[in-house]
């Protein structure tokens, strides 16, 4: 049976975090250029440091509802071996990061402690996202 608040969550776009470490910076650094050339949505700079819940550098990227299934398409193909985390917007940053994401790679244990529930207004999806 599936539960009917389950069914109300409103999805308001993705996150795909792409992790790295030293040895495989460069390899992030290419793919999040042709990621942003190819796919067409937004990228955030490599950060060489933990940042939030990522405890390893990561950059992320947004995207969203109808670029879904072709950016993620792409990404099983072309993530160069990196690790991927794919996470719905909804109302519960937690949940999004947990419950509900999606691992292309090996998991990264994420530090789900550290975070707020919600997200800021610039973690959304933008006119840009929507190429």
């Amino acid at each position: 049976m599936t539960d009917t608040a389950e069914q109300s969550i409103k999805i308001d776009g993705y996150h795909a975090h792409v992790y790295f470490n030293p040895s495989t910076r460069a390899r992030a650094a290419q793919l999040r250029e042709t990621i942003s050339a190819t796919l067409g949505v937004e990228c955030r700079e490599l950060s060489d440091e933990p940042r939030g819940p990522h405890p390893v550098p990561q950059f992320r990227f947004t995207f969203t509802d109808s670029q879904f299934q072709a950016t993620v398409s792409w990404l099983m193909l072309n993530r160069d071996g990196l690790d991927v985390l794919v996470h719905p917007l909804t109302n519960n940053s937690y949940d999004d990061h947990s419950r509900y994401a999606i691992w292309l790679g090996t998991p990264v244990p994420l530090k789900l402690n550290t975070m707020s529930r919600t997200y800021r207004p610039e973690q959304y999806p933008t006119a840009r996202s929507a190429i």
